[in-house]
């Protein structure tokens, strides 16, 4: 697996992305993530994605070149207050169903770990959908983040994570 830094070229695999795992999860009866409407079909969801593609922080997995996953790196979102201190904050997480189970969504994790290290960063958040049976959460839980607080946005019940990386300065 090679992961590469994504351009705006790779906005139709990650729409596609996208629109497989909203697929999957209305197949699923799971529709309070992100609804059933096909991310390719929202002209702000699709700017969203053209966005990410243009901020710089756009990571692409690839097996064999083909895209196989998504990771987007940058600030906190809009409905989440800033850290105290510096962060580095996955805005997306997102990987092609065909590829589900091959470690992909491990593997950006891992990237945007070896990148806020770089970056001399020691915490790392996400937020993500807390509905249902509370597996997203539980995912984040078993790459290593840990539950900081909930939110709402909307209806939509989410859940901010956070993973504490050594402090690069040797504080304690």
């Amino acid at each position: 697996m090679r992961i590469r830094d994504g351009n705006g070229g790779d906005v139709p695999a990650v729409l596609g992305m996208f629109d497989g795992a909203v697929a999957w999860l209305t197949a699923r009866g799971r529709t309070g993530q992100w609804g059933s409407r096909p991310f390719s079909a929202d002209p702000a969801r699709v700017e969203r994605v053209t966005s990410w593609a243009a901020s710089g922080g756009m990571r692409i997995a690839e097996i064999d070149g083909e895209p196989t996953g998504c990771a987007v790196l940058g600030s906190p979102m809009d409905y989440v207050a800033p850290a105290p201190e510096p962060e580095l904050y996955v805005q997306a997480l997102v990987i092609d169903q065909r590829f589900r189970g091959h470690g992909v969504g491990s593997e950006l994790l891992a990237r945007a770990r070896s990148e806020a290290a770089e970056r001399g960063v020691s915490l790392l958040r996400v937020d993500c959908y807390a509905g249902d049976d509370g597996r997203l959460v539980a995912y984040y839980e078993s790459q290593g983040f840990t539950r900081t607080e909930s939110l709402t946005v909307g209806e939509w019940p989410g859940q901010l994570l956070e993973l504490r990386l050594p402090d690069p300065a040797g504080r304690v």
